[in-house]
């Protein structure tokens, strides 16, 4: 496989149908991705995403002796064999994460829990538990649903996290940035819901369009968004915020591009005056 760096996350790099090593900027380590939407499905369109041939719809029937072996395989490479050796960076030669992430929203998935069943048993077989981060990067929008929130309550008793995407907080910005139509309560309402059951980040894409960054506007309704949640005493463990770094392979691409860290550094700031961890990466 081709070596790994910050910019190439090709879901293909292993030649697997499921699983997929990448060198994650933010973590400064090597993730192992659980792509459970292989069919480039999902429910959401965010205009920065990086997936080709997106299309809307959710993840499809998982082969689930073929994920425990695609991961079994994966982990036995990277941690008793050469891969790290052979394909990453060596200031990024340290296993971080599993991350339930990929081509769609994870939580689309209707075998969700039986998946973190595999990842628990391969975290026991590599006696990982507890030395690495499980971690979903999630928009949200499943939270409303029982088995959903199961599943989160199980991965919280395997330590794990969520990374709940909040990039705007308005109708006009989530329609704009997501392509949802929704009512910016009912998704802090999902936040919340998530926030209970499992440890939770916020993750916030900050980006520029056609040379300008989210309006003051835009950005006053995001603080007030996070105020609000910390006001009501969500649990939040912190801001996960950043800009782009690998370019979209949606249509609106040739508009966008990366807001200038010191301006992502400023609105870091900001947010932790609120009260809230902040991780900014530019």
């Amino acid at each position: 496989m081709a070596r790994l760096s910050v910019v190439n996350h090709d879901r293909d790099a292993a030649g697997m149908t499921y699983v997929y090593p990448v060198v994650s900027r933010r973590a400064r380590g090597v993730s192992v991705g659980i792509n459970l939407n292989p069919n480039n499905a999902c429910n959401w369109r965010c205009v920065y995403c990086q997936v080709p041939d997106l299309v809307r719809g959710k993840a499809p029937q998982i082969d689930l002796t073929k994920l425990e072996s695609e991961l079994s395989t994966m982990l036995q490479s990277i941690v008793h064999g050469d891969f790290m050796q052979m394909n990453v960076p060596q200031e990024f030669r340290r296993l971080n994460d599993i991350a339930l992430s990929g081509n769609g929203e994870p939580s689309t998935c209707a075998q969700l829990q039986e998946v973190l069943q595999i990842v628990e048993g391969a975290l026991q077989r590599f006696e990982l538990m507890g030395k690495i981060k499980l971690v979903m990067i999630s928009n949200g929008s499943m939270a409303g649903q029982d088995h959903v929130q199961d599943a989160l309550r199980y991965m919280a008793g395997l330590g794990g996290q969520v990374w709940f995407k909040l990039d705007r907080a308005t109708a006009q910005g989530l329609q704009a940035t997501n392509s949802v139509r929704m009512r910016p309560e009912d998704h802090l309402q999902r936040l919340e819901t998530v926030a209970g059951c499992v440890p939770t980040y916020v993750q916030t894409c900050m980006f520029q369009v056609e040379g300008a960054p989210p309006s003051d506007a835009e950005v006053q309704a995001y603080l007030d968004a996070l105020r609000s949640l910390v006001a009501r005493g969500v649990g939040l463990k912190g801001v996960l915020l950043y800009g782009l770094a690998r370019p979209s392979m949606q249509v609106e691409a040739p508009l966008l591009s990366a807001v200038p860290a010191e301006w992502l550094q400023a609105l870091g700031a900001r947010i932790q005056s609120l009260g809230l961890p902040v991780t900014v990466t530019p």
